[in-house]
């Protein structure tokens, strides 16, 4: 397939610095417009740990102009601002002002196969996980087992987004890493290009449908609503509203939004948009007031006009408020004799799965002092749509109490809150 190269793409991504440190600093995106630009920027943003204090977002269909401040949300990983510029200039289509043809197939990242032998103790599933994140290496699959003898063994299905893990010296690299930061903890480590055990290590095991049913239920209770919207100090409860207006502007539809924050807000709506294949014209995010937010976005249809059908205005209306009031779903479970945390998280369309699951559970995990006996991610297909699900069976021989609804509601609430970045 042919790809357009443009020459002058250096003035696509600029990234301003604050003037002190703590200071948001500002990244501008001027490029061509594509369906999905401000998902796809926003979805790389939270992988990176960032937090959006506000933005705006303008485009004629042809022309996209993007202005976000941000700010690290936690720990920002060890990468360069060329580093982050680069990465998101490659989300952006290329200029058509003055390019080159050059032949570039179109191909997805190779997966690869890390399989880590290691000794067991608590912490170890993120310390392995954080290595591989500062590394920039993308976990797709995961499955842990630990054995009778008190060894883990560990296979991690992984891309690179810096697409040098064919090479030796990144593979190198990669396993020093993971024996350095393991130190003692470590046996062996092995990375080979994944052959058929991807594809056999896809899905999860079976869900019983009571808990499918519990897990991926797509309406709210009221007692669900009011737990789901409790604001980051759990003092205030506050619902998300939308509004759509068609008054305001003869060829685009309003959309004003007003919400609980939380980490990834802005990619759960941007993603909304995405899959239900709507083009926002304009959008400004307003900075977080009290741990809330509003948002006022212009939007069309894929034809290029209003969203007057009441059907698809309620469709629309309800994926918005569902997306921001319960993005992420948390169950605790018994398993036969053991315990079992299920977290669920919706697909894109484009088969792109929520950055940074894996990393906040087994760090929410890590905090209350809960050992992981064995841990798997998959994908499941349930209320039409995919899911990415991790399944988490907890080590009952730990300092945490793990029977009792106190407890269980304890590590629940702390994932959730771990997750929505409260």
């Amino acid at each position: 397939m042919m790809r357009l190269l443009s020459i002058g793409d250096d003035d696509v991504v600029q990234i301003q610095l604050g003037n002190k440190p703590g200071e948001p600093f500002i990244i501008t995106v001027n490029c061509p417009d594509k369906t999905g630009l401000a998902c796809d920027i926003c979805r790389f943003i939270l992988h990176c740990g960032l937090s959006i204090l506000k933005g705006d977002v303008s485009t004629d269909g042809m022309w996209c102009y993007i202005v976000l401040w941000v700010i690290p949300q936690s720990v920002l990983l060890p990468m360069s601002y060329s580093y982050l510029k680069d990465r998101l200039q490659a989300i952006c289509p290329p200029c058509l002002a003055s390019f080159y043809l050059v032949q570039k197939p179109t191909t997805s990242s190779p997966v690869y196969l890390l399989k880590f032998s290691c000794l067991d103790r608590k912490g170890l599933l993120h310390d392995v996980t954080k290595v591989l994140s500062e590394l920039e290496l993308t976990i797709q699959r995961v499955k842990v087992t630990t054995t009778p003898d008190g060894k883990v063994l560990d296979l991690f299905f992984i891309t690179d987004n810096m697409e040098l893990l064919h090479t030796r010296k990144r593979q190198d690299e990669t396993c020093e890493r993971l024996n350095t930061d393991l130190a003692d903890s470590c046996i062996k480590c092995e990375l080979q290009l994944a052959g058929q055990e991807y594809e056999h290590n896809h899905g999860i095991s079976s869900l019983s449908p009571v808990l499918a049913k519990e897990l991926f239920q797509c309406e709210l209770s009221d007692n669900e609503v009011r737990s789901q919207s409790l604001s980051p100090n759990m003092q205030k409860l506050k619902k998300a509203n939308v509004t759509l207006d068609n008054s305001l502007s003869p060829a685009h539809t309003l959309l004003q939004i007003q919400c609980v924050d939380h980490k990834g807000l802005h990619y759960d709506i941007m993603r909304t948009f995405k899959d239900l294949n709507f083009k926002i014209s304009y959008g400004r995010f307003s900075p977080n007031v009290m741990g809330y937010r509003e948002l006022d976005i212009f939007i069309q249809q894929k034809d290029g006009k209003k969203i007057l059908d009441p059907d698809k205005q309620g469709e629309l209306c309800s994926r918005l408020k569902l997306e921001m009031l319960h993005p992420l779903r948390a169950i605790i479970a018994d398993r036969g004799p053991d315990t079992e945390l299920l977290v669920a998280n919706p697909v894109e369309l484009s088969g792109n799965g929520r950055p940074r699951v894996f990393y906040d559970v087994t760090f929410a995990l890590k905090t209350l002092g809960i050992c992981i006996f064995s841990a798997e991610v998959g994908r499941y297909s349930a209320s039409d749509r995919e899911w990415e699900v991790y399944r988490f069976l907890l080590d009952e021989n730990c300092e945490f109490q793990l029977t009792g609804i106190v407890a269980r509601n304890l590590i629940v609430n702390r994932v959730r809150r771990t997750l929505m970045g409260w």
